[in-house]
């Protein structure tokens, strides 16, 4: 499979890695320094997009309108999802979406499900949402967190709303968002009560497994159209 970058840093890098060991090729790499005409783009067989959030919308436009289905990881723009998706319908694209490509992360995602209906019906237990990420992180919280915040309230029929490094009302969760030196990523939930603690906890040892699962993605997607997630790949 023949494969586009949009975006060349870290994790543009990794994945460049980890596709040559899966047999697939790197064709064009765009980022800041490095930009190509919009033609150049149908030397791909797909994208995959790791930005910036101001830049997403218009590098997934350009994959529609080129009619390259693209893997979006970069986060921070789903306010305009919907246009994106309108768009997407509109030029028969293909976009997969996703707030972390880590198989193990998704995993989570439908564990952290599970355990909400089941605390849901014990409120002497409040729930918190932790995550940490290296200083270079753009965003907070990270999409992940907000998914997983996103997994309790679906599920919690009492909480409705996340915020963020506050102290939060009953109806919401508190995101707490650290930021330190060399942290690919760790999220943890925990439910804690006056007689003790339940929690659950994935941590990302680097940048490898969420790279590989852009590139199952990126072969998921590749000659389809419409909107996906990584519930599709991982039929959940």
């Amino acid at each position: 499979m023949k494969i586009g970058l949009y975006g060349y840093g870290k994790m543009g890098k990794t994945i460049e890695r980890l596709a040559k060991d899966r047999g697939h090729e790197i064709v064009v790499k765009i980022d800041s320094i490095n930009s190509i005409a919009k033609e150049d783009l149908k030397k791909a067989d797909v994208f995959i997009e790791f930005s910036r959030p101001e830049l997403a919308t218009s590098h997934i436009q350009n994959c529609f309108e080129a009619g390259i289905p693209v893997v979006v990881g970069t986060t921070g723009w789903y306010a305009e999802f919907d246009s994106i998706k309108e768009s997407c319908a509109k030029l028969n694209g293909a976009i997969l979406t996703a707030t972390n490509f880590s198989i193990g992360v998704n995993l989570f995602f439908e564990l952290n499900k599970q355990l909400a209906k089941l605390m849901s019906a014990h409120p002497a237990y409040n729930v918190e949402v932790e995550e940490i990420h290296h200083t270079q992180k753009l965003d907070a919280p990270s999409g992940t967190a907000i998914t997983i915040s996103e997994g309790i309230i679906e599920n919690y029929p009492t909480k409705s709303n996340w915020v963020i490094d506050q102290s939060p009302k009953e109806n919401e969760i508190e995101i707490k968002a650290i930021r330190l030196p060399d942290v690919p990523g760790t999220h943890e939930i925990s439910y804690q009560s006056a007689i003790d603690d339940i929690s659950i906890k994935h941590t990302a040892h680097s940048r490898d497994g969420f790279a590989l699962g852009a590139i199952i993605a990126a072969e998921f997607i590749k000659n389809k159209h419409g909107v996906f997630s990584m519930k599709d790949v991982l039929k959940l």
